[in-house]
């Protein structure tokens, strides 16, 4: 008889986990897997899957405005309606819970809806039950957690990433903390749904991390949008009043609002979990030093996803635990490749984003060449609005071989989505000249993009 009660023990059921449960079971693997909160993770309960319903009900009012211009008239002005919205979110999430519980059932995994917590190398403890399972193997996808940050009086008041979905009133003044990707989606949301937003933030721009020219495009955008952007400044006190929230800034102003939003980024969720007991070694944020193949410096713990704080996208956990299951219970060699990962920020225009930024290209590159382009969407030219459409190729100047694609504007995500496969397979400026254009669409402009609009050598750095 096996001295071990379960071939894996699975602490958190998110995407990452969940996918890692079902591919081990599928080969044979005695599975049990356990969560906290609910069945679903982040990504389903109260992040990428909320937050784009929240990005589709926003961006009817541009919808509703442009559709005067191709004839449509309103005999009654468009009204919103928050509660109907959460609501609805609602409905779906829980339906896709029950999805993710129902393939875990189906995949024959033992499933704990209660904390668990590790208490040493092959064992852990169930913290409603007290039961303590022996696990030949313990993978932890815990994944993140929001940062209350900056630690200011009263930053009790403010609510996270986690809240702002449910909240019983809509915030008609709302205050975002943050620059980052999860900050300007809020505001570019709350903003179309009819509030008057303030976006607070200790940079001199946006999205630190992409491309300046998408960074400068977005920022553009969300002023047109009129979202009131104070660059380097932060507050330093939130203060409850009668009717909202005082707050003091940095600059020596104040500010009233009805909700304050912290968005100034995720930590690593491992606090309390027993990982420092099984000798488990992390950084400095707490996230979990792993090997390529996920696996810690103690042989029997893993981890997949967010939790170690390397690329922190949804998909990436589920290849992470899906190539983690095939090699410790399929036999397979393989590693995950972390090259050409795309990624989208569902502002309104949205980004989309594949591969190496200009920065990075000229930094690793001797020669870099840009080609770059702006324009107007065929929409506005009748519908009005200043919206444009940004794009952006940024290719080896020696190899011609595209390193970089970023969009700004519609359907950009889904654009970024297929360019990957292009870049993946080493795709140069010459296949994208001789690939015909789709007319008319944005897209199109990708594969008719001829002239430079500027050459980067190392001799000029």
């Amino acid at each position: 008889m096996s001295e071990f009660e379960t071939d894996l023990f699975v602490i958190g059921a998110g995407s990452g986990g969940v996918r890692a449960a079902r591919i081990a079971s599928g080969y044979g693997a005695k599975v049990m897997i356990a969560e906290e909160f609910r069945i679903g993770g982040t990504c389903v309960i109260r992040g990428c899957v909320p937050k784009k319903l929240y990005v589709y009900a926003s961006r009817f009012a541009d919808d509703f405005a442009d559709a005067q211009g191709f004839g449509w008239r309103f005999t009654h002005r468009p009204e919103f309606d928050w509660p109907k919205l959460v609501a609805a979110k609602e409905g779906e999430i829980s339906r896709l819970s029950r999805i993710y519980e129902a393939n875990l059932l189906k995949s024959s995994v033992d499933i704990f809806q209660e904390r668990a917590e590790i208490l040493g190398p092959h064992e852990v403890r169930l913290m409603q039950s007290g039961r303590v399972v022996a696990a030949r193997h313990i993978l932890v996808a815990t994944g993140a957690s929001p940062q209350m940050l900056p630690t200011i009086p009263g930053v009790e008041h403010a609510i996270s990433s986690n809240e702002i979905f449910d909240l019983p009133k809509f915030p008609r003044r709302l205050a975002v903390v943050g620059g980052g990707y999860i900050a300007v989606e809020f505001a570019s949301i709350f903003a179309r749904l009819g509030a008057h937003v303030t976006l607070l933030f200790r940079a001199d721009n946006v999205l630190r991390g992409f491309d300046e020219t998408l960074r400068d495009g977005l920022r553009d955008a969300l002023a047109e949008a009129e979202v009131d952007q104070r660059f380097g400044v932060l507050p330093t006190e939130i203060v409850k009043t009668d009717d909202g929230f005082d707050l003091g800034l940095t600059d020596h102003s104040r500010l009233h609002v009805d909700q304050v939003l912290i968005a100034t980024g995720r930590a690593p969720h491992t606090k309390g979990l027993g990982l420092e007991k099984a000798g488990v070694e992390m950084d400095d944020i707490g996230a979990i030093k792993v090997d390529a193949r996920n696996t810690t410096n103690v042989p029997s713990i893993h981890a997949v996803g967010d939790v170690t704080n390397r690329v922190n996208l949804t998909p990436v956990a589920i290849r992470e635990g899906h190539f983690f299951a095939d090699r410790m219970f399929g036999g397979a060699d393989k590693e995950v490749d972390y090259d050409f990962i795309p990624s989208a920020v569902f502002t309104t225009p949205e980004i989309g984003t594949v591969g190496l930024t200009e920065a990075e290209a000229r930094k690793s590159r001797d020669c870099v060449d840009i080609y770059q382009t702006s324009f107007r969407p065929m929409k506005t030219t009748i519908a009005g609005g200043n919206e444009k459409v940004i794009m952006k190729l940024v290719v080896c100047g020696e190899s011609d071989q595209v390193l970089g694609v970023h969009i700004l504007g519609e359907s950009a995500g889904e654009m970024a989505q297929l360019l990957a496969i292009s870049l993946r397979l080493g795709a140069t400026k010459a296949d994208f000249d001789a690939t015909m254009a789709l007319h008319p669409s944005a897209a199109e402009e990708l594969v008719t993009l001829r002239n430079r609009t500027a050459r980067h050598t190392r001799d000029e750095e």
